[in-house]
């Protein structure tokens, strides 16, 4: 008999469609072995076969375990899932991320529930939007965080119960340094100072520009000894390398402080600190409220 290729009702017509489509089709049991798959699965998966997903199933190569069970118990609930986003590590160890969309069907034969899903490929698309969010947390003169970094570690971080310090550093007399040498001299300067204090701290402490000439380091984990002995390393580093004279100020976390008030009490303490400094070679004083017990 001749295939009709203009129906979906024929079998030869939906073989073709299965096996031409880019998108990967699957088929699983309830126990995640993989019954059958497209081309473009298998391609997906970075393999030649059925044959060599033997020993891989649907709960092997899902990442997040917790996030393949909410999945199933959704198909339980609705009958089917739709775009449902899953991190997947392939045989050869690639990660890959991709969009699931799934329906649960019962199978007479073997009196057992089947799914039939299909897989998109995102990976690229939410590396482009991790690229793009990471541009959109960096200052674009210097190339540090900015305030809406601060924001997110703020929300992040505030409701454990983990140690931290805080750093505040504030340029001295930049305004007019920037009305004496021009605009163009000020953002070199920011530059250079922005370097500067990311020479100080290991690459996991993130310096991020708060304003025009203000700069707050967080050091996460640190005790308030450690935070102080920063904050004393950087000042003595500053009489030799730091491009323009600048003031300190620092904090450490209080308890149940979130990290907003610790970086607003080294801001306070760096106020202090240049009312009452004012030579060239600036000793760092110690906050009463922060005293090394």
């Amino acid at each position: 008999m001749t295939p009709s290729y203009r129906s979906l009702d024929d079998a030869d017509s939906l073989r073709s469609l299965v096996k031409n489509l880019r998108e990967a089709i699957y088929i699983t049991n309830a126990r995640g072995d993989i019954l059958d798959g497209n081309p473009a699965f298998f391609t997906l998966l970075g393999v030649r076969s059925l044959d060599d997903m033997q020993n891989y199933g649907a709960n092997e190569l899902v990442v997040n375990p917790a996030r393949r069970l909410t999945e199933i118990e959704l198909v339980e609930r609705e009958g089917f899932a739709r775009d449902f986003e899953l991190q997947l590590v392939r045989p050869d160890g690639v990660l890959i991320t991709v969009l699931d969309t799934v329906y649960a069907v019962h199978d007479p034969e073997s009196d057992e529930t089947l799914y039939h899903g299909m897989l998109v490929d995102i990976t690229a698309r939410k590396r482009m939007e991790e690229e793009l969010r990471q541009q959109s947390m960096r200052d674009p003169l210097t190339g540090c965080f900015n305030r809406r970094y601060l924001a997110e570690l703020d929300e992040e971080m505030s409701p454990s119960d983990s140690p931290w310090g805080c750093l505040f550093i504030d340029i001295d007399h930049f305004k007019h340094y920037n009305d004496t040498h021009g605009h163009q001299m000020g953002d070199n300067t920011l530059i250079r100072m922005s370097r500067f204090l990311m020479r100080q701290v290991r690459a996991e402490e993130p310096v991020i520009r708060v304003g025009g000439d203000e700069f707050v380091i967080v050091l996460r984990g640190a005790s308030e000894a450690q935070a102080m002995m920063v904050a004393q390393r950087m000042q003595a580093s500053a009489l030799r390398t730091a491009p323009v004279p600048f003031s300190l100020g620092w904090a450490s976390r209080q308890p149940a402080e979130n990290l907003m008030g610790t970086m607003h009490r080294a801001d306070q303490n760096l106020l202090a600190v240049r009312v009452i400094e004012r030579t060239p070679v600036r000793t760092l004083a110690v906050p009463p409220s922060d005293e090394v017990r």
